[in-house]
């Protein structure tokens, strides 16, 4: 009997401790603060044309970016990038967690190798809970794109991530990617930032029908043009990072680096 009560009357204490902190289990939970950026690496190679990751890894840490987005990024690909898988490379070099997106994926130049891929990258000091990797819409004669999206840990908060790298070189086609980037947007319920070299300057009729759902941070962040093309002596704004509603954007810079042919975009934000 005296054994029976102990359990009732543990199980009583356990009930009313349930009860009191329920209401603190459905909270809010405080807002984070973070920084995340975009960075076409040109996989690797500046504009001396050297290879030379050491360098975009250096750009990178001092950027301190929590979160960044990396385009043109190789993985077993080819000579110009040594064979390298660049993301893995990065990650550990920066110790940050790693999700890849492979757009081109190409058998092995010989039985047994590694895929030949090259894609975009997420880099995350927080992390990664799942990862996707959705091919866009493209012209025959196209380059395959890609969106590739990280669910993200941020200190108990869960935020969406997405990375891309829009077509070059037709206005028609980067608007059916953008199509298809703000249908899987709608589909998704998180506070969410979109980074990208999206192959277009403010003004383009894509680039307004992104910021119809997601904001771009540079107006109320930055100061200045914000050019990030090409990175010798940039005369364009193609880079970008874009946030949704729950987002506030404070800080957000232009790093003059010429490691690559594009300059990379660092935005300090607040997950509210």
């Amino acid at each position: 009997m005296k054994h029976s009560f102990g359990r009732s009357a543990l199980a009583a204490v356990l009930a009313l401790v349930a009860i009191v902190l329920a209401p603190m289990a459905f909270a809010d939970v405080p807002p984070r603060q973070l920084t995340v950026a975009t960075f076409n690496i040109k996989h690797g190679a500046g504009m001396d044309d050297v290879l030379d990751l050491e360098r975009t890894a250096g750009v990178v840490e001092k950027s301190g970016a929590d979160v960044i987005g990396l385009q043109e990024v190789d993985r077993h690909w080819s000579d110009r990038s040594d064979f390298a898988d660049q993301a893995g490379w990065l990650a550990r070099r920066l110790g940050m967690h790693v999700a890849y997106g492979a757009n081109l994926d190409l058998d092995p130049a010989n039985p047994g190798e590694p895929r030949r891929q090259y894609g975009t990258a997420i880099l995350s000091r927080f992390p990664i809970l799942d990862s996707r990797n959705t091919l866009l819409p493209r012209a025959e004669q196209g380059e395959q794109r890609g969106l590739l999206e990280a669910r993200i840990n941020v200190r108990g908060k869960k935020m969406l991530f997405l990375n891309t790298h829009l077509q070059h070189s037709s206005s028609a086609e980067r608007s059916e990617q953008v199509a298809a980037i703000n249908a899987i947007i709608d589909g998704r319920n998180l506070p969410t930032v979109l980074t990208g070299d999206l192959n277009a300057t403010p003004e383009a009729p894509e680039i307004a029908e992104l910021t119809e759902r997601l904001a771009d941070t540079w107006p109320t962040a930055g100061r200045g043009d914000g050019f990030t093309f090409d990175a010798a002596k940039p005369t364009m704004r193609i880079d970008y990072v874009l946030a949704s509603r729950e987002i506030d954007a404070h800080r957000a810079e232009v790093i003059s680096t010429t490691v690559s042919d594009h300059r990379p975009v660092v935005v300090d934000i607040t997950l509210r």
